[in-house]
């Protein structure tokens, strides 16, 4: 069994973080604004862009609704991308 605790360099991380960072750029929103939107601290923002925090399930759902993304889509992408239905 592969180990279920990725690092944060993993590809699936990179992947996710670059996804978030740009739809934040499309939707012409800056961390702080992003994280007014979210209910947090502006460095939040920054320490999940950098790798420094990772999101939980329900963290992410919120994210993405602040992205204005399906989260169900993001996660069909992931299992797409990165992992095989056995």
């Amino acid at each position: 069994m592969s180990n279920l605790k990725l690092s944060v360099h993993a590809p699936q991380h990179v992947w996710l973080r670059q996804l978030l960072i740009q739809r934040r750029l499309e939707l012409g929103l800056s961390q702080r604004s992003l994280a007014m939107r979210l209910g947090v601290i502006y460095s939040f923002i920054g320490k999940v862009e950098t790798g420094d925090r990772r999101l939980d399930l329900f963290e992410l759902i919120s994210y993405c609704n602040a992205l204005e993304l399906d989260p169900i889509d993001i996660l069909k992408q992931i299992q797409k991308n990165f992992y095989t239905i056995l």
